[in-house]
């Protein structure tokens, strides 16, 4: 396999992956794909995808949603229908099935992920008061997962991220990351979206104002 490279359209250069990169893998678990409580269309279809970026990546940390039971995001929790919407303390939450319940199959990565590299798996939405969609700042947005200080003192600089799902987890996380000065390079075909009442296009229209790099597989493969 050749090696990866990332090109950025504004300065049209070639850049070499270095020391201070890292692939963020988001969520790619069992309820986020086919079958699973949660399915995001075609959510496995990123595994050997994230599989091959991760191969060529010194550094990887995975985000797994981590739920408990009754969680504050459930609709069930509130007697409520799946993909409503309510407002709780911390704003407005979308009322998701009950998924990724910590301990359960659910939450499990998708048995075919292969990074055995990887150095750290962040968990989120364990507090079951507060939802947790990016991998560094909880739903409160001010209740931090400890990850953007794992970058801090590894000397991450740059991160790839992909996963699931692109309009919501990827998204809140490259979104975060930006706003704490890192460089995000979103790949964008080694995701999978929701797409609820247009949620993709509004994410990535976010993203792209917010100077996330948008690239590919074929941009990181010679």
């Amino acid at each position: 396999m050749k090696g990866l490279r990332i090109e950025f359209d504004d300065i049209s250069a070639m850049t070499t992956l270095l020391p201070s990169d890292a692939l963020l893998v988001i969520d790619v678990q069992n309820d986020f794909c086919t079958g699973g409580a949660l399915a995001v269309p075609g959510g496995e279809e990123v595994v050997p995808l994230v599989n091959r970026i991760a191969a060529g990546m010194a550094n990887v940390v995975l985000t797994q949603d981590w739920h408990p039971r009754g969680h504050i995001s459930f609709a069930s929790t509130h007697g409520r229908m799946a993909f409503e919407t309510m407002e709780v303390p911390y704003g407005l939450q979308v009322l998701w099935p009950d998924h990724c319940i910590g301990g359960t199959t659910g939450a499990d990565f998708h048995r075919d992920l292969d990074m055995p590299h990887a150095q750290a798996i962040i968990r989120k939405g364990y507090r079951s008061d507060i939802d947790s969609y990016s991998g560094l700042v909880e739903a409160d947005r001010r209740t931090p997962t400890g990850l953007a200080g794992y970058f801090e003192e590894r000397g991450i600089r740059r991160i790839f991220v992909a996963g699931l799902a692109l309009d919501f987890c990827v998204a809140w996380t490259a979104l975060d990351a930006r706003a704490r000065g890192l460089e995000v390079v979103l790949v964008e075909d080694a995701c999978r979206a929701i797409d609820l009442h247009g949620s993709r296009a509004a994410a990535l229209s976010d993203m792209d104002a917010a100077g996330v790099v948008r690239s590919s597989m074929g941009d990181l493969f010679a």
